[in-house]
């Protein structure tokens, strides 16, 4: 028997038609009873709890997590103080202060927090976004120096600038003062800076680098704010200070989008931001939702993969800077004029996706073999695009996924990761051992410049990593699943019990249930390769909507639609539906299993 098979495998599937691993989740019944006694939750959300490894201590603030109980002393971060105390100094004289942020959503949720603070202390900092095809990602000198001619002697990096050695230093030899506000991987030494604030830098304590970029700003503008009120500034200047509180949503949208862990403070931000999201007092988040016509509680769903791919947009395919001045402006025409853009934006982006995905894909086919990740690139592939495409071939063959486009003679690459193997971590000792120009990111996420001629060179060093970590570790791809349910089980009021668990995201993933022999009475295609089903109970009875998305080419979505009337287990995780005023429930198929005999 296999290691896998001693831990639990689910019914006996150890491969799926989609070639995953049913891992049941460790579950200790007396914790999971003790936590619906004692917190009066149904059952399942206490087993469910109990199986995440959520103790008594634990389960409070789980399930009413609050920034009261969970936000810590932004002072437990290094140089967080450094940097308060230098940005109050510019703030009380009058200097003039800049930001350059990140084209992605995080970066645009980040700049926008600290370009409504210093609105706030009525100071008004320019902001810079690269642009992602003639500037590419983090710091660049030119930019730096044109901030300066423009009058900006203190600069703020957010969600980037820890690896942009080179431009920090030619910063420094020109007279700016630059702090770096980031959460990416950082390594021994630091880039020359007033101030390095990032959870991730070796020697920070703080405890908090599960924290996105805006995570970090939020506690900026905390520690920035505290500062200028033990100097009395606020009250000699006649400010009255902003309520940071009302700019959480901004913080939810970047944690929610940047895929950071949703525990601890994370879920605090993400559950208290979607809270002021439903006050609609961002006007750009607000009109960016009616754009997109979201016309229910909005929610972690919401913001990750409807406004946040709109947010995106922009930089990927359009103009860089809407992202950040849409989350920023006060303007209600302004903001409907943007979200419209960034609305259109997006249906280009994945007008582009889909032709990029399919190249990449035959691709990849065309290889002789998947390994232990695999490494694309096109000439004319849109760079915008490259990273949603790594995400797309991370899914489908279970792998880290590295994509590449071309720009000015080099490869412009992004990458994406599966859980247990660190590609950032991969990516800085490519960089290190001179295998890429440039190059960094944190586990889950990466982006890279490479010279085409060291292609070869550097496929050779993250297959031979890859491949090392997956052999020592056991990595292959698995499904982990929460248990067994009947069609007739799945009803309204098992919803509102689970939602009691959200928000759910990286780190708290929605429970998923296996459908045991199901029965599929009906299955279409819906959409350009959506599968649609209708499922009734191992007995015939109960009936259930389901829907596989983004399946028609592959073996689940195929063996959905020739069933041939054999029973089916059927994995996934459970949404509200509703339509016309009526609720009911819709599964969404992850994985489906043929049920093992004998």
């Amino acid at each position: 028997m296999t290691q896998h098979a001693q831990e639990k495998t689910f019914m006996g599937i150890e491969r799926s038609v989609t070639g995953k691993w049913w891992r049941e989740r460790n579950l200790d019944d007396r914790l999971a009873t003790t936590i619906a006694q004692r917190f009066g939750v149904p059952e399942i959300v206490g087993r469910v709890m109990a199986a995440r490894d959520i103790g008594l201590d634990d389960a409070e603030s789980f399930l009413n997590p609050t920034l009261r109980d969970l936000m810590p002393d932004p002072s437990t971060l290094k140089d967080m103080d450094k940097a308060a105390a230098r940005i109050a100094d510019a703030v009380i004289k009058g200097e003039n202060i800049a930001v350059f942020g990140d084209y992605d959503v995080d970066g645009a949720t980040s700049t926008a927090l600290l370009k409504r603070l210093f609105a706030a202390l009525g100071r008004d900092a320019v902001v810079h976004i690269p642009d992602r095809l003639t500037e590419g990602y983090g710091p660049n000198s030119p930019a730096l120096l044109e901030l300066q001619r423009r009058g900006a002697n203190l600069i703020l990096t957010v969600d980037c600038g820890i690896s942009a050695f080179a431009p920090l230093t030619d910063a420094k030899e020109a007279g700016i003062e630059i702090i770096v506000v980031d959460h990416h991987a950082a390594e021994p030494e630091l880039p020359p800076a007033v101030a390095v604030v990032n959870p991730n830098r070796l020697d920070d304590e703080s405890g908090l680098g599960h924290l996105c970029a805006a995570g970090v700003a939020f506690l900026l503008c905390v520690a920035i704010l505290r500062e200028l009120r033990g100097r009395g500034w606020l009250e000699q200047a006649g400010i009255r200070p902003p309520d940071l509180r009302n700019w959480l949503d901004l913080v939810a949208l970047g944690t929610v989008c940047d895929v950071v862990p949703l525990r601890g403070l994370n879920r605090a931000f993400v559950t208290q931001g979607i809270k002021i999201m439903r006050n609609r007092h961002n006007i750009g988040m607000a009109s960016l939702a009616d754009i997109a016509g979201v016309n229910e509680t909005p929610s972690a769903y919401h913001l990750g993969f409807v406004l946040g791919p709109r947010v995106n947009a922009g930089g990927r395919v359009g103009e860089s800077f809407l992202g950040t001045t849409l989350l920023s402006g006060d303007d209600p025409a302004q903001a409907l004029d943007i979200a419209r853009k960034l609305d259109e934006y997006n249906r280009e982006r994945k007008a582009i996706e889909d032709i990029v995905l399919d190249q990449a894909i035959s691709a990849v086919e065309s290889q002789s073999k998947v390994g232990a990740m695999v490494l694309v690139g096109g000439e004319d592939w849109h760079p915008g695009v490259i990273g949603i495409v790594a995400s797309r071939l991370k899914d489908r063959y279970h792998v880290p996924a590295l994509v590449m486009g071309m720009v000015d003679g080099v490869y412009k690459g992004s990458a994406r990761s599966v859980r247990g193997i660190d590609l950032g971590a991969a990516i800085i000792a490519a960089r290190q051992t001179g295998l890429l120009i440039n190059g960094g990111g944190h586990g889950m996420a990466a982006g890279f410049t490479l010279d085409p001629e060291k292609r070869p060179e550097f496929e050779d060093f993250i297959e031979t990593r890859f491949a090392k970590i997956i052999a020592e570790n056991d990595i292959r791809p698995t499904m982990t699943v929460d248990g067994g349910m009947h069609a007739m089980g799945a009803t309204v009021d098992l919803i509102t019990a689970l939602e009691k668990l959200g928000p759910f995201g990286a780190g708290n993933a929605e429970p998923r249930f296996v459908f045991p022999e199901c029965r599929v009475v009906k299955s279409d295609v819906v959409g350009a390769d959506h599968v649609r089903c209708i499922l009734s109970g191992s007995n015939g009875k109960g009936r259930l909507k389901a829907i596989a998305f983004r399946s028609l080419d592959n073996d689940m979505g195929q063996t959905l639609l020739k069933h041939g009337g054999r029973p089916l287990h059927i994995l996934g995780h459970l949404r509200r539906d509703s339509w016309q005023g009526r609720e009911g429930v819709q599964l969404m198929i992850d994985d489906v299993a043929l049920p093992v005999l004998g």
